[in-house]
C-alpha cells in the first residue's frame, strides 16, 4: 500500500477562476429553486437495514441554486436535498451544460445529506431501476437559468449566532474505548460539537434579501430507517423557517434559503433515528425550527454593504490519497457487513490513489469557503475557522464528490463508526491536507503567497 506514495500532494491540478482586473462593479448574484422530488419506490439513501423503496412524501425536496458573477465569470452553487451528490459523470455534465448555456465557468453541487432522500447511483447511465436522474439534472439547469437571469447587482454581508441541536455521536466508554452514542434525548453535554450558526445574507441594491446562505454542522437523521417517505429532514424545515420570517417583510419575494452542511461527520440530533410511531415529524420540526428561528434572526440582524469593486475568486484542487486499508481485507469487511452488492459496487469502482477534489471560494477577499468530499468530522470546521486569514470562513461537507467518512487524525486513533470502519476509505491525515491546501490558495488569492522568490525583489 505504501510503495510509491509519500504523506505529501502527489498531484495538484488547479483550476482558478478569477474576476478581469480593473473593472469596477459590485457582485451579481441571483437565485432559484426547483422541486426534484423523485418517483415513489426508488431504493431510499442513508440506512443498510432499509431495503423497501420510498412509499410517500412528508415534505418536498428541492434543488437550490445560487449564480454569483463578477467581470465575466460566473459560480454556481447547487444545494440538492439529496443524501450524497451525483456521481461524477453526472457533475461533468452539468459543468458542460451550464457553461455552454449559461456562461457559467465553476459549478460547486452539494448535499444536504438528508437520510430521507433516494440512494444516488455511482454509475452513468444508472445499471439498474429508472433513469430519473436525467429529468432531476434538467430541472436544475432550468433553474440556473432563472437564477442567471434574475441576476442583479448585491451586496453582501455576514453574521453569526449560536444553537444547539445535537451532540457528538462518539464518546468514549468505561473501558476507554470511543463507541458509538446515536441518541440523546436528555441532551447530555458532549465534546467536539460546534454550536455556531453562521449567517450570509445577499440583498440587492435596494436592500431586499435574494438569498440566505445557513452553515451548520449535524447529521439530518431525525427519521430513522423505519421511514419510508421523502423528507429533507430537520434542514428542510430550517429553510422554510428561514423563508417564512421574511416572507412578510417589505420584499418583493421572500429570499431562497440555502442549507450548507459543515463537519457534521461526527454530529447527531439529539432525536436521532426517530421511529416514525413515536413522533419523528415533531422531533424534525423541534430541530428545524429551532435552527431556523436562530438562522432568521441572524440573517434580519445582518446589514449588507455595497462593494463597489466585487471581486471572485475560486480555486478546485485534486489531491491524490492512498487508500486506507488493504483491499482485500476491505473488501472482505464490506461483504460481512454490508452483503454481496456493496462488495460487488466495490469491485467496480475500487481505485488507489484515489483523487479528492477540494474547492477554494473568495468573495470580495473577505469571505471564504471551502469544500471537502465526503463526511469531513466538526473539528475541521473549526480548525478552518480559526486559521482563515479573512474575516469570515465558511465550511462544506459533501461536496464535488464523495469518499466517506473523513476523521481526523486524532479520531481515527480512536475508533468507532466513521472513524475506523468501512465507512472510512480514504487515508488518515487526508482531512487535515485538504484544509491546508484550502488556506494556501486563500493566502495565494490575497496575494500574499506568490511564484517567486523575495530574492528577485531586493534586485
Amino acid at each position: 500500500m505504501h510503495r510509491i506514495f509519500r504523506n505529501t500532494i502527489i498531484l495538484c491540478i488547479s483550476l482558478w477562476i478569477f474576476p478581469i482586473l480593473g473593472l469596477c462593479s459590485a457582485i451579481k448574484a441571483g437565485a432559484a429553486r426547483v422541486d426534484i422530488t423523485p418517483p415513489l419506490g426508488l431504493k431510499m439513501y442513508g440506512y443498510g437495514s432499509r431495503k423497501e423503496g420510498a412509499t410517500g412524501v412528508w415534505d418536498p425536496l428541492y434543488a437550490r441554486v445560487l449564480v454569483l458573477g463578477a467581470g465575466d465569470e460566473r459560480l454556481a452553487i447547487v444545494v440538492t436535498d439529496f443524501g450524497r451528490v451525483f456521481a461524477p459523470a453526472w457533475i461533468e455534465r452539468l459543468r458542460r451544460d451550464a457553461k455552454e448555456k449559461y456562461g457559467v465557468t465553476y459549478v460547486l453541487p452539494a448535499a444536504i445529506h438528508t437520510h430521507a432522500g433516494p440512494e444516488i447511483t455511482d454509475d452513468y447511465p444508472p445499471r439498474e431501476g429508472p433513469d430519473w436522474e436525467t429529468p432531476v439534472l434538467e430541472k436544475i439547469e432550468h433553474a440556473m437559468g432563472e437564477a442567471q437571469a434574475s441576476a442583479v447587482e448585491a451586496r453582501i454581508g455576514t453574521g453569526y449566532g449560536e444553537a444547539y441541536i445535537g451532540h457528538n455521536r462518539l464518546r468514549e466508554q468505561p473501558d476507554g474505548r470511543f463507541g458509538w452514542f446515536e441518541v440523546n434525548p436528555t441532551m447530555v453535554p458532549t465534546s467536539p460539537v460546534d454550536p455556531t450558526v453562521s449567517v450570509v445574507r445577499i440583498d440587492n441594491m435596494a436592500g431586499d434579501p435574494i438569498a440566505i446562505l445557513v452553515n451548520y454542522a449535524c447529521h439530518p437523521v431525525v427519521f430513522g430507517p423505519d421511514n419510508l417517505k421523502y423528507s429533507a429532514d430537520w434542514p428542510g424545515v430550517m429553510n422554510a423557517t428561514v423563508e417564512r420570517a421574511f416572507a412578510g417583510e417589505n420584499s418583493r419575494t421572500a429570499p431562497v434559503c440555502f442549507f450548507l452542511q459543515g463537519g457534521d461527520g461526527d454530529i447527531n440530533p439529539y432525536f436521532a433515528v426517530t421511529p416514525v410511531a413515536q413522533d419523528a415529524v415533531g422531533r424534525r420540526d423541534w430541530t428545524g425550527n429551532r435552527m431556523g428561528q436562530e438562522a432568521a434572526r441572524v440573517a434580519k440582524s445582518i446589514l449588507t454593504k455595497p462593494e463597489p469593486d466585487g471581486t471572485l475568486q475560486v480555486a478546485e484542487d485534486l489531491l491524490d490519497m492512498r487508500w486506507r486499508w488493504n483491499q482485500e481485507k476491505y473488501r472482505a469487511a464490506v461483504l460481512t457487513s454490508w452483503g454481496p452488492a456493496a462488495a460487488a459496487d466495490f469491485d467496480r469502482h475500487r481505485n488507489d490513489p484515489v483523487r479528492l477534489p477540494v474547492a477554494t471560494l473568495l468573495i470580495n477577499k473577505r469571505i471564504a469557503l471551502m469544500t471537502m468530499p465526503g463526511e469531513p468530522f466538526v473539528d475541521f470546521q473549526t480548525d478552518w475557522r480559526n486559521r482563515c486569514p479573512v474575516p469570515d470562513a465558511f465550511f462544506m461537507g459533501y461536496s464535488n464528490r464523495d469518499f466517506g467518512y473523513l476523521p481526523t487524525v486524532l479520531a481515527a486513533s480512536r475508533g468507532g463508526y466513521g472513524a475506523a470502519s468501512t465507512s472510512t476509505r480514504v487515508e488518515v491525515g487526508a482531512g487535515e491536507r485538504m484544509v491546508n491546501q484550502a488556506l494556501v490558495r486563500v493566502y495565494e488569492m490575497l496575494g500574499r503567497l506568490v511564484d517567486e522568490p523575495e530574492d528577485l525583489k531586493k534586485k
